[in-house]
């Protein structure tokens, strides 16, 4: 079943694609692929490299993503603008200049191939030692943040890139990271619902494209699961959200989820649960999961056909947002007008 592939988002190991990247991409029909700073080095070698990667298909191309909020949480260091974080630029109460930030982050990233960016942050930034979420919020009160959500997607999806709302249900009032443990949240669900929830709610009527699924322990939805793996919380999303966009996963290797879940047994209860796609950040993990998932169809674990439609509903989507590929090329903004706007921007914050 190589198109089970298409459930997976994978990292690669450097700037370019090895023969065995290459072959395992193409073979197993992967989804798509996250970028790192270790993946970048110039303009022109990340779009030599995201080309080579499109160019392994002919149909239904990869998403090709990265976190790219802005801030601290920017992975492209040199040839990029370097705007401040969401929170200070959100503090401007400018919705125009969120807009054109956006629009210029996602000009610069879909110039050289790049498809998805991995936000905006949709965590409320209620818990003053939470230092995972911080000031890559867009506010410490949903209100600030739902003023500031639409302008943010309007600019990535005008200018080719798709958005993600993450970390669902909120991340913001937590003090662990999930890289490194299971945060937990004891947030009760009628103050999840006046807070929590409506940054989430806002993306969702603003045409966001993915959410991500949070690893986090929310009793209030779910007691024993993770969202990311609770088909409480996905439900939640899907009906009580009217969600029609795709379930993404936060990074599976992260701790807060190996330290409690098997690699074979993680994966599967997400697929279960309602996610469409998984990401890991190495190759070689991306690799033993597809076979682990593969070898649980055949032992009628889960559902071959339950994935064959998410593959089926990743397809269309595909189809709909992806298709056809835009010739991209280095500069097609003017980085004259980015430098300006960022030199503007950063006198305002001053001021």
């Amino acid at each position: 079943m190589k198109k089970l592939g298409q459930l997976f988002i994978t990292g690669i190991s450097g700037t370019s694609l090895t023969t065995d990247e290459k072959k395992f991409l193409k073979e197993e029909d992967i989804g798509g692929i996250i970028l790192f700073s270790k993946n970048f080095e110039s303009l022109e070698q990340l779009t030599h490299l995201t080309s080579s990667i499109q160019a392994l298909r002919k149909d239904r191309p990869f998403f090709i993503s990265v976190d790219h909020e802005g801030g601290r949480i920017i992975r492209f260091k040199q040839f990029f603008t370097q705007f401040p974080s969401m929170l200070k630029i959100a503090g401007l109460n400018c919705t125009e200049t969120t807009y054109q930030v956006a629009k210029i982050m996602a000009i610069e990233l879909s110039s050289c191939g790049i498809n998805l960016n991995f936000s905006p942050v949709c965590d409320i930034y209620t818990n003053p030692k939470n230092e995972v979420i911080g000031d890559r919020s867009f506010g410490r009160d949903f209100a600030s943040i739902n003023k500031m959500i639409p302008s943010f997607i309007k600019g990535l999806k005008e200018s080719h890139v798709l958005t993600c709302a993450k970390h669902f249900p909120g991340h913001g009032d937590s003090l662990e990271d999930s890289h490194f443990d299971l945060p937990m949240l004891k947030t009760s669900l009628k103050t999840l619902k006046e807070r929590e929830f409506l940054p989430f709610k806002c993306a969702i009527d603003s045409g966001v494209d993915f959410v991500m699924m949070g690893h986090l322990l929310v009793p209030a939805i779910d007691p024993v699961l993770p969202a990311s793996l609770s088909p409480v919380a996905h439900e939640l999303l899907i009906e009580g959200f009217n969600f029609k966009g795709l379930i993404i996963s936060d990074d599976f290797q992260m701790q807060g989820l190996t330290k409690h879940y098997t690699d074979k047994k993680a994966l599967i209860m997400a697929l279960l649960a309602g996610t469409h796609i998984v990401e890991y950040r190495d190759m070689d993990y991306t690799r033993n999961c597809l076979e682990e998932l593969k070898k649980a169809v055949e032992k009628r674990e889960i559902s071959g056909e339950l994935l064959l439609l998410k593959v089926a509903q990743i397809a269309q989507f595909k189809r709909e947002r992806l298709m056809p590929l835009k010739d991209f090329r280095p500069g097609d903004i003017s980085f004259d007008y980015a430098k300006k706007f960022l030199i503007d921007l950063n006198q305002k914050l001053a001021d």
